[in-house]
């Protein structure tokens, strides 16, 4: 973490995330996991605390928690392992953390639905306004009502997404990303521009964006190889097409 012991950051509130909403914070080394715990708390979280995957799944099965703040790096079984076994008993926004470098460990944790990532050393300051972005984002309330179109629906009250009347199994991201795709049809979107729309992100790492495109293609195009509605503008980024043919342009 960046700072010392002898500067410590003022916690930020929670007042624009959830107040009150349990967390739980798994990290094998002590002095992370207890200064993420303390700044958590101040912030007006309730926080569990665990230091490895088997702790993890007990805490999580004991009090379901309202997000994960999740090593990857832990003895035995690793933070991919907890995070799948996590999600295997419902959904749960988790946050990743992982060693500055490790491109590959984070994209796999995006691959596997991690809804975001912090990456060691970190502030626990930013740390804290990533949970609240996240729980901001997966609690109710969407002012929009039911989006559609070529057969993909996405009603944000109920928080639920359909392709063709069969219900979509969605992280939170993949959630926000269709949903803002669905709100926006026919316009191009860079990258830097969905990070700052659906992430609340002004800057961060812009693979986060091509995976979640990637594997929310997976789940809405019928031939993901050859994406029809997701479609990638060279040069730009993205834009949503639900009225145009087989483009001949892929990934």
């Amino acid at each position: 973490m960046q700072q010392s012991h002898k500067t410590r950051e003022p916690a930020p509130r929670a007042d624009s995330g959830r107040h009150g909403a349990r967390i739980l914070v798994v990290d094998d080394d002590p002095t992370v996991s207890e200064v993420v715990t303390g700044y958590l708390d101040r912030a007006g979280y309730r926080v569990d605390r665990a230091d490895d995957g088997p702790g993890a799944l007990a805490r999580a099965a004991a009090h379901r928690p309202d997000l994960v703040v999740l090593d990857l790096m832990l003895p035995g079984m690793d933070g991919l392992e907890v995070c799948r076994r996590l999600r295997g008993h419902g959904p749960v926004p988790v946050i990743m953390l992982t060693a500055r470098g490790d491109e590959e460990d984070r994209v796999l944790g995006l691959e596997i639905g991690a809804d975001d990532y912090v990456t060691k050393p970190f502030s626990p300051r930013e740390l804290v306004l990533r949970v609240e972005s996240v729980l901001r984002r997966s609690g109710p309330g969407a002012d929009t009502g039911p989006l559609g179109a070529a057969g993909l629906t996405v009603d944000p009250v109920s928080h639920r997404a359909t392709k063709r009347s069969e219900e979509l199994a969605l992280t939170l991201r993949e959630f926000d990303l269709l949903a803002f795709f669905l709100a926006h049809p026919g316009r191009a979107f860079s990258r830097e521009a969905l990070m700052r729309e659906v992430w609340g992100w002004e800057f961060g790492d812009l693979s986060t964006v091509t995976v979640h495109v990637r594997r929310l293609r997976g789940k809405v195009e019928d031939d993901p190889a050859r994406p029809r509605l997701i479609r990638t503008v060279w040069g730009v980024g993205y834009r949503f097409e639900p009225d145009l043919p087989d483009p001949a342009e892929g990934d």
